[in-house]
């Protein structure tokens, strides 16, 4: 069973610069694909951005790609994600996930894990 953590979010005005961290526990985490989601209120959860346990190129949702890169580090077991030139829209609970598999694929339902959430909150 794998424990995922998220910290790092907060209140941000528009153009500005946040940075999420995910920590693992409690299984080889080294060896999933891991992944960030974000919720926005009375929104479905959606795909932000993900990279697999061989750290080939990072995915991304093409709302965020060249704004915010997804990153990990396998001696420490975790996974952040630098968000520039933030908007307003980027305002949502960010979740980070994990899945026992190398593929990245952008569905919910196939992550098997997932941490607890973060709030980003964008003001303009």
């Amino acid at each position: 069973q794998v424990r995922l953590v998220e910290s790092g979010g907060g209140l941000v005005q528009a153009g500005d610069s946040l940075r999420l961290s995910c920590t693992a526990s409690g299984g080889t985490s080294r060896d999933y694909t891991m992944a960030w989601f974000r919720q926005a209120p009375g929104k479905e959860r959606e795909f932000v951005a993900a990279i697999s346990s061989s750290v080939s190129s990072p995915y991304y949702d093409m709302s965020v790609k060249g704004r915010f890169s997804i990153s990990r580090d396998n001696a420490k077991s975790t996974v952040s994600l630098q968000m520039n030139s933030l908007r307003p829209e980027d305002t949502a609970v960010y979740y980070c996930a994990a899945r026992s598999m190398t593929t990245v694929p952008t569905a919910t339902s196939l992550y098997d894990y997932w941490g607890q959430g973060t709030q980003v909150t964008v003001s303009s």
